[in-house]
């Protein structure tokens, strides 16, 4: 099947729907190409949480929080860690956070979306490298709103907008130097395709679906531990198959090894296929040992300081623990996702608000039925034998967990002036900061009678999101090797590692991912506008 249009989109993702809108919006003729059915048009953003960070906002204003994109930028580079010679990163770090309120945020809220009032703080930094202010935001309706508000939007220029869903895009095609072609496979006939186009746009995403290309790239998966029980959280589509192609064609592809990945995967419910995970926000209270019982450390693991140490402490094991009690877990479990986040998702402001104050006990209940790496018991000792008989060959040394558990508990028990220990000084850190607060339980031993039944969580790595990609400029026009853009084709997304191949560096201050594919969309449809 032969087809023509002026600019093809290659994916249905949140960057390939922003660039095919924008394009719509200026009345170029756009096709889309997308390997999902109809019905999963969204790619990652449907099942994503929603957060961005974003500088400068009414409601940081509104909590006092004086941000600049001058602070943000320090901020972004510190935990970057950028090589003196990054030009296109360091570009695209910048233009984020000058850019982001008003081509993020001012847009999104121009379609009629808005953010929860109240702003996280996130990605801290362990020793004071990282988010120097809370900037993470979190959209009412979550990635799957986001989705859903942009189709609706696009279906306004449906006489510029066509789709072909369940099409793979194979290869690109040059002609007199230019990328002018891409060609495939109709998944649903095995007919082959090709589609001419004066633009290609790609927006297929990064390479963390394919666990070889995690485990290849990737220095925390290594280890023949970390290699054994590493889940996916990304969908297998996302291949990198389009990076080879571009690579083949003179595209520079950077930072393939910085990879936005976490540590406390577990087992989904309702597999979509091999491996696949979800993504808990790990509980700040709660205690981490590794597969054999003991506390990980010195460096404490508390979540929301420094996502990539925490990746860096946990591949050290083939898995690792979670124990707590109930009340943590009803205050401060959250899986990551739309899935698990009815209330947000659905804008239901009251039981949102319910949950927060009295925790979602609802969520703890759900994945204690639904999940099995989730176990509970009445006592430690029963505990440790759920443990065991979940994971036999690697059972945990009870001694260890004991020993474990009642050091925790002895320095929680004292009085704040006397508590020397890391975790709870973080715990009490993040607690000063109000959002924080009505999340994060006031320490207590987690043994505590009143406070519930035992928990434990089976924990193991797991792929999200690639941080490096496709080297583009500022236009999301594709570099090559030699500093010059290739003709004819643009990426977008993931798939440009967020920008430039890499804007975030070796770390995210997370957040970056959802606004980072509108922002590399709108300045890839913007000049595409100006030149066709």
């Amino acid at each position: 099947m032969q087809y023509q249009t002026q600019v093809v989109v290659i994916g249905a993702g949140i960057a390939g729907l922003v660039t095919a809108l924008e394009l719509a919006r200026a009345g170029k003729q756009v096709l889309v190409v997308d390997r999902e059915s109809a019905k999963r048009v969204g790619g990652l953003a449907r099942t994503a949480f929603g957060g961005m960070a974003l500088v400068g906002t009414r409601e940081q204003k509104r909590m006092g929080v004086p941000d600049t994109p001058a602070i943000a930028y320090d901020d972004w580079c510190g935990f970057a860690e950028f090589e003196p010679d990054e030009v296109w990163p360091k570009a695209w770090a910048k233009a984020y956070t000058e850019n982001c309120r008003t081509q993020v945020y001012d847009w999104l809220q121009a379609l009629g979306m808005s953010f929860m009032p109240a702003v996280n703080w996130v990605e801290r930094g362990q020793y004071g490298v990282g988010n120097s202010l809370p900037r993470y935001h979190v959209l009412w309706g979550t990635g799957l709103g986001l989705v859903q508000t942009i189709l609706a939007k696009l279906s306004e220029y449906s006489q510029f907008v066509s789709f072909l869903q369940e099409h793979r895009v194979d290869a690109l095609h040059t002609r007199g130097g230019s990328v002018h072609a891409c060609s495939g496979i109709n998944l649903l006939t095995d007919d082959a395709f090709e589609i001419e186009a004066e633009i290609i746009v790609v927006a297929s995403g990064g390479i963390n679906g394919s666990i070889e290309n995690v485990i290849k790239h990737w220095p925390e998966a290594r280890s023949t531990a970390a290699q054994e029980n590493l889940l996916s959280g990304a969908h297998p589509f996302a291949d990198g198959r389009l990076h080879e192609q571009l690579a083949a064609l003179g595209a520079c592809i950077t930072h393939q090894s910085d990879m936005w990945n976490y540590a406390a995967g577990v087992s989904h419910p309702k597999p979509e296929f091999d491996g696949h995970g979800l993504s808990l926000i790990p509980c700040k209270s709660a205690l981490w040992l590794d597969h054999t019982g003991r506390r990980i450390g010195p460096s404490p693991l508390v979540t929301g300081f420094d996502t990539h140490d925490l990746c860096n402490q946990v591949s050290r094991f083939p898995q690792t623990w979670q124990v707590l009690n109930w009340h943590i877990a009803a205050h401060e479990l959250a899986v990551s996702g739309a899935e698990h986040n009815g209330a947000i998702r659905d804008h239901k402001c009251v039981r949102f608000l319910w949950q927060l104050l009295r925790g979602n006990h609802a969520l703890v209940q759900r994945m204690l039925d639904e999940c099995p790496d989730f176990i509970v018991a009445d006592s430690l000792e029963g505990l440790i034998e759920k443990m065991r008989d979940l994971t036999p060959n690697l059972p945990v040394d009870g001694d260890a967990v004991k020993a474990s558990v009642a050091g925790f508990d002895r320095a929680l028990s004292r009085a704040p002036r006397l508590q020397n220990d890391e975790q709870i000084r973080r715990v009490l850190h993040a607690r000063q900061w109000r959002p924080d607060r009505l999340r994060t339980v006031k320490p207590a031993p987690i043994s505590l009678p009143k406070h519930g039944p035992l928990i434990a969580i089976r924990c193991r790595l797991i792929s999200r999101k690639s941080l490096g990609g496709i080297q583009t400029d500022l236009n999301s026009a594709v570099q090559t090797v030699t500093h010059e853009c290739l003709s004819g084709v643009y990426a977008v997304g993931e798939a440009a590692g967020f920008g430039g191949g890499g804007a975030s560096g070796k770390r995210s201050l997370e957040g970056t991912f959802l606004a980072g594919c509108i922002l590399t969309a709108r300045a890839a449809a913007a000049h595409i506008n100006s030149i066709l």
